[in-house]
């Protein structure tokens, strides 16, 4: 990362501090593409609701990465205050659409009471299970990997992925509170406030999304729980499907996470366990077509990465199994494997495998070879 006119220039113009020159701040982005071979294959059957065998030729595209370009700077105000700030946006290096995300873009206080913000910003739900999110490749810790990952803002509100409650990754509209740091231990509590963007699907007119998470991190030693709660209707109609059937919907979810992982030298392994229905199987579980309820348990998912460092390469590895809860639906299985090569502490390459064995509504079988670079600056 470097300091520089341009810098500060950024911040003043994009952050609209007034006092920004006068901040640490930092210009900072990351460039990461690759080029991807995709072999996918989903078969879904569900009578007269959903059927067919989605079956392509394999591709290849040169992908972007999630590459982003961002401010971020803190600016003393004496008696132990500071502000604080951050400015993310996407940048995708292949097929435009730049400056266009639900990256962070947020703005607080800190100091010994901890962290406030106001904005969009990471979930403390990912600042738990993110400790296994270590591969390159956009396609590694998606969709079908974890809960998470299933479930997108156009679910909830019918616009842009940009907009409104996410995936559990990042919260638009959000208060964030980190606590200081007690021998280890801290915790986090975000609340997400929409306003009306929510209030057709039955959300509160207060508080849509409230999410809490404790954490200990202590030398190579990190554990980690989470619970995100969406407060919605459990019974609203959500439309109607090309075969005639009547969809309502069940917008009360709730989803918790456990997450432990251990980094010492060279070594590193970390490991997650997630149960809810707060994600795109638990969501389609609990709906009701004319009356008829998918049977099922909650969704579930657990996921196993482990990494070993020599010299400038690293070697990785990710096994995982994602239960959609839907009976007469099988396991999805994931794994992977991928190898980098740093040139420098900035820059380097990567090549990974990502397979998946799936027999669900969402996820099928998939084949991907990632082969990509990346420069941090």
């Amino acid at each position: 990362m470097k300091k520089s006119a341009l810098a500060l220039a950024v911040a003043a113009g994009l952050v609209g501090f007034g006092s920004a020159a006068y901040a640490d701040t930092t210009l900072y982005g990351s460039a990461r593409v690759s080029v991807d071979y995709v072999d996918e294959s989903i078969d879904r059957d569900l009578g007269d609701f959903v059927s067919g065998i989605f079956d392509g030729d394999g591709i290849l595209d040169v992908t972007n990465n999630a590459s982003r370009l961002g401010v971020r700077g803190e600016e003393d105000l004496g008696g132990g205050l500071s502000a604080v700030y951050q400015y993310e946006f996407g940048v995708d290096v292949t097929e435009g659409g730049n400056l266009n995300s639900n990256r962070p873009k947020w703005v607080g206080l800190k100091g010994g009471f901890g962290q406030i913000s106001l904005g969009t910003q990471e979930t403390p739900y990912y600042h738990v299970v993110g400790v296994i999110d270590t591969f390159n490749s956009g396609k590694t810790f998606g969709p079908g990997a974890w809960l998470g990952g299933a479930f997108s803002a156009n679910q909830l509100t019918g616009t842009a992925a940009s907009r409104g409650p996410g995936d559990l990754v990042r919260f638009d509209n959000s208060l964030y509170y980190t606590t200081p740091d007690f021998s280890g231990f801290s915790a986090e509590a975000m609340l997400v406030m929409d306003g009306g963007a929510t209030e057709a699907l039955g959300f509160s007119d207060s508080v849509d999304i409230w999410n809490l998470a404790v954490k200990y991190s202590n030398g190579p030693f990190f554990a980690g729980l989470s619970y995100v709660k969406l407060n919605g209707d459990s019974d609203i109609f959500f439309g109607e499907t090309d075969q005639g059937v009547n969809v309502n919907a069940n917008f009360d979810l709730d989803q918790w996470a456990l997450a432990l992982a251990y980094n010492s030298g060279p070594f590193g392994i970390a490991a997650i366990y997630e149960r809810g229905d707060f994600n795109t199987l638990g969501l389609l579980r609990k709906a009701k077509f004319d009356g008829f309820s998918l049977p099922g348990d909650e969704p579930q998912n657990w996921y196993l990465t482990g990494s070993y460092s020599f010299g400038n390469n690293t070697l990785r590895a990710a096994y995982g199994q994602l239960d959609g809860g839907i009976d007469g639906f099988d396991k999805v299985e994931n794994y992977l494997v991928g190898y980098q090569y740093n040139f420098s502490k900035r820059t380097s390459m990567w090549v990974e495998y990502i397979g998946r064995n799936g027999d669900s509504l969402v996820f099928g079988d998939q084949n991907a070879v990632s082969i990509g670079t990346r420069v941090d600056f």
